[in-house]
């Protein structure tokens, strides 16, 4: 079984392959004070749970936005798992072109995405990823990255807010059932949601048009359900898009060893 990581700066998602099938899967908060044995002792228990033995784990591989929790994860598969996971990053093959700039620069879970979707959906694609940021990339007919556009979070967006207009209150963020509210938190949930599903739509629209008026539109992350099923140019929405992605990585880069 494959154990596969994604730190977050707000959540870090875990998932465990067995061949092909995600047989298990946790969102768990990102917690830079938690020390290895901690981390190992709620990664034991989840598995427990889940009736997942330990010793069915033999490969591991890492991408993280927070380099100290990098490091933290990396001890704890080594000391608990007995295993040297891969992490994401530089000297890392990707089996993509990464056209940016400087793709240094670009994070490991944008990539990660990428490489997910193209496998799948092929290209040209767009995929969204809602995050802390919301994230879109762009990658033309022959898989190579061209970059994208980054946004604050739907979370973010909403606690900025209310954090600087003291009367709005903090809302929950769901979508109400009319545009027009009928009191201060329906018409905070209303332009927050709704002003978001707006953005997103003109965003993907603008993206298309630069690759040519066609592409594939995949969504994943934390709200790509709340926002992505009214955004009538995402094509699909895809939850497990990161996990695949991560497997394919361990895959092409074991690959390479073995070579």
């Amino acid at each position: 079984m494959i154990l596969v990581i994604d730190v977050g700066n707000t959540n870090t998602v875990i998932g465990i392959f067995q061949q092909d099938t995600l047989v298990a899967h946790w969102r768990l908060a990102t917690n830079p004070m938690l020390s290895q044995d901690e981390l190992g002792l709620n990664l034991f228990t989840l598995m427990e749970i889940k009736k997942i033995p330990i010793d069915s784990i033999d490969a591991s591989v890492i991408s993280s936005v927070v380099p100290t929790i990098t490091q933290t994860f990396q001890g704890m598969i080594r000391n608990y798992f007995h295993l040297e996971p891969i992490v994401i990053g530089p000297g890392v093959k990707t089996g993509i072109n990464i056209k940016y700039d400087n793709p240094k620069e670009v994070g490991s879970d944008r990539i990660v995405n990428a490489i997910a979707a193209y496998r799948i959906y092929g290209g040209p694609c767009i995929v969204v990823d809602f995050g802390t940021a919301t994230t879109f990339d762009a990658l033309n007919e022959q898989g190579h990255y061209l970059g994208g556009c980054i946004c604050p979070g739907l979370k973010i967006s909403s606690e900025a807010l209310f954090a600087r207009a003291s009367k709005l209150p903090k809302v929950d963020l769901v979508k109400p059932a009319k545009i027009i509210g009928k009191n201060t938190e329906q018409s905070m949930q209303a332009g927050i949601v709704y002003g978001y599903i707006g953005q997103v739509d003109y965003i993907v629209r603008r993206m298309k048009k630069e690759l040519g008026g066609k592409a594939t539109v995949v969504a994943t992350g934390d709200y790509a359900a709340l926002i992505c099923n009214d955004v009538p140019s995402v094509d699909h929405i895809n939850p497990d898009l990161t996990f695949i992605g991560l497997k394919l990585l361990y895959e092409l880069n074991q690959k390479e060893t073995n070579q």
